[in-house]
């Protein structure tokens, strides 16, 4: 099976500062790779129009529901789940984490993720900004993030 992320309003390469955001500079998003915070899928500068990534996976059925598995899925307490994770580039390119969103695969309906399992092709579709303007962080379910089984 195929995961699609479509990400939209990204909130800028630069956020101020706020109560609870020291803010940054040339901030980009990526996808992270399973247990390594500093390995990312196709990072993105967050003043792009848009974004997208395309995981593959492993869906299997269980006795619980589906559980996804690769690369880009985390498997922790709580649930599988995958993580954009937000940061800064600095001129070299070194990418420095400062936050990550949290797509659920537990917070997706299962007759949503059962379809998905039948067609190969699961959709994810977000926007990028949180309510104060700076990179949406935290557990995202829906509506915020709404999924669908794609062909």
């Amino acid at each position: 099976m195929q995961i699609h992320i479509e990400a939209s309003a990204l909130p800028g390469r630069t956020c101020g500062p706020d109560t609870d955001f020291p803010g940054f500079t040339d901030i980009h998003v990526g996808v992270q790779r399973k247990d390594r915070p500093g390995e990312l899928l196709d990072p993105h500068p967050a003043d792009a129009p848009s974004a997208g990534w395309t995981l593959d996976c492993t869906a299997t059925a269980t006795a619980e529901g589906v559980a996804v598995s690769g690369p880009y899925v985390q498997n922790r307490l709580g649930g599988r789940f995958v993580y954009l994770s937000w940061g800064t580039v600095d001129g070299s390119g070194l990418f420095t984490m400062f936050r990550r969103a949290k797509l659920m695969f537990g917070d997706i309906e299962p007759d949503v993720l059962e379809a998905a399992v039948r067609s190969g092709h699961l959709t994810g579709r977000l926007g990028l900004t949180d309510a104060k303007g700076q990179p949406l962080c935290g557990r995202v379910r829906p509506p915020r993030i709404a999924w669908s089984a794609t062909r």
